[in-house]
């Protein structure tokens, strides 16, 4: 039975109410009267329902989906204006006892090199990451009680606030790793992270347990249930996705959009964050065995109504995509990306790529500066910005800042001197001219005087060498 208040997966994440959504979306994807009004709810900015939502991605009327996608655009812009946050993972271990098919870190990989970042090794990466000039970064370790307790991510989530290297300093760490329990999830939380980050990979019940044949991640429940554990430990920020292409698209985006509904109905607040990865190719895995892969078009169809149904939440794409695929997302309802990043254990200190630990093959092998200087040249403020974690503008406090577009306030002046800071310390000179050009364009783009005038001071005495100003 459907209940979107229950705690419990099966319930909240009723399979029957995705068929029977998915049956209406079908029976309803040519009704041109019910697509308007869908449409004209979602121009309002306060979201659509899981069945509402999967009516317009089962609509493949040419004039209505462009219509989407350029609602979309305009909904991205509401909210996020043209800044994008940027930000890079971190890989810890790639010790992993579970048997997930489709991840090279596998217990059966018995040819992958098997790796731990000492405390020594996580200081020099983020040393590394701290010279290209990165402020944001995300933790991955696979799940191992043993090799990867919670206490060594605690540990290493001190020793990386510690380092601070020249002007480096990372401000938020989010973290990736496995379902845990809500003691633990307090502690993660007492140790300053910024968002909890976990992928459902798949909602379809009996397909999850066949793509998690072994290990503690084979039990549905717990995973899927694992926000719930986090939000009641006091984490307020937390990111949902999927990995597309294990499982039929429009089942996983009817049951994501289920999971925002449920943590929206029972703690206030929906996801901070959604992730829209794609399964891609890896040391021993091979995209093309799993027949669920969407098209770039269809991905970008999904990206886009993500924004429309979820508008609040921020959109994440990886380094697993193409430049050309990102830039045509990014349009549609992405609000941060990875720039420079490397999917091995170790990666940032070698000069060459490392391939021999990398969970997923990476396809934009660009630099951070590249990434930077593209993302200003197509019109967009890369944006290094940590402030709404540090002042507290987190969880509900965000939600509702971001929901009245008061949030635009903070986050475009807070872009702007992030932005110098970047371009100060780590740009290449052309990329710091395009920065510079930008910054005094976007700067008469504060609508509020006085904000315009502290921020204008603020990148003065940024240039004369302070840091780590905010709103």
């Amino acid at each position: 039975m459907y209940n979107v208040h229950s705690m419990k997966a099966e319930e909240f994440i009723c399979h029957d109410e995705v068929m029977a959504s998915l049956e209406y979306a079908d029976a309803n994807k040519d009704n041109i009267e019910l697509i308007d009004s869908i449409i004209s709810k979602a121009k309002e900015r306060k979201g659509l329902s899981h069945r509402e939502a999967s009516v317009l991605l089962a609509c493949d009327i040419p004039e209505k989906v462009q219509e989407l996608y350029e609602l979309a655009e305009q909904i991205k812009k509401d909210f996020y204006g043209n800044r994008i946050v940027m930000f890079a993972p971190l890989y810890l271990s790639n010790y992993c006892v579970n048997g997930c098919v489709y991840c090279p870190y596998h217990i059966k990989n018995r040819h992958m090199a098997r790796k731990k970042l000492t405390q020594e090794e996580v200081a020099r990466e983020v040393t590394a990451l701290q010279d290209m000039g990165h402020k944001r970064l995300a933790i991955e370790a696979g799940e191992d009680p043993v090799n990867n307790p919670i206490e060594y991510i605690l540990e290493c989530i001190d020793t990386i606030y510690k380092v601070k290297h020249k002007n480096g300093a990372i401000r938020r760490v989010n973290v990736n790793i496995a379902a845990t329990t809500e003691e633990n999830y307090r502690k993660l939380k007492d140790a300053g992270i910024g968002t909890y980050i976990l992928f459902q990979e798949t909602y379809h019940k009996e397909s999850y347990e066949k793509l998690h044949p072994t290990g503690p991640k084979h039990d549905y429940a717990y995973h899927t249930e694992a926000m719930d554990r986090a939000m009641n430990a006091g984490i307020d920020d937390v990111g949902l996705g999927v990995l597309f292409g294990l499982e039929l698209y429009r089942y996983e985006y009817c049951a994501l959009l289920m999971h925002a509904e449920h943590l929206e109905a029972v703690f206030g607040v929906g996801p901070h964050t959604i992730s829209v990865p794609r399964i891609k190719h890896a040391d021993d895995i091979d995209p093309s065995a799993f027949d669920n892969a969407i098209s770039d078009e269809i991905f970008c169809k999904i990206a886009a109504l993500i924004r429309i149904a979820v508008p609040y939440t921020g959109m994440i794409i990886s380094t697993r995509e193409s430049e050309a695929v990102r830039e045509n997302i990014i349009r549609l309802g992405v609000s941060q990306i990875s720039g420079g990043s490397r999917t091995s254990v170790g990666g940032y200190c070698e000069d060459e790529r490392p391939h021999d630990t990398e969970q997923f093959d990476v396809s934009d092998t660009r630099s951070l500066d590249d990434v930077v200087n593209w993302l200003m040249r197509i019109g967009y403020i890369p944006s290094f910005c940590t402030a709404c974690y540090r002042e507290g503008r987190t969880g509900d406090r965000f939600m509702s800042l971001c929901k009245s577009g008061q949030i635009q306030n903070c986050c475009h002046p807070n872009a702007l001197m992030t932005l110098r800071e970047y371009l100060n310390d780590y740009a290449s000179d052309d990329t710091k001219r395009i920065g510079n050009e930008l910054i005094k364009k976007e700067l008469a783009n504060i609508s509020n005087g006085k904000v315009r005038e502290i921020c204008r001071d603020n990148l003065i005495k940024i240039d004369e060498g302070m840091r780590d100003f905010r709103f």
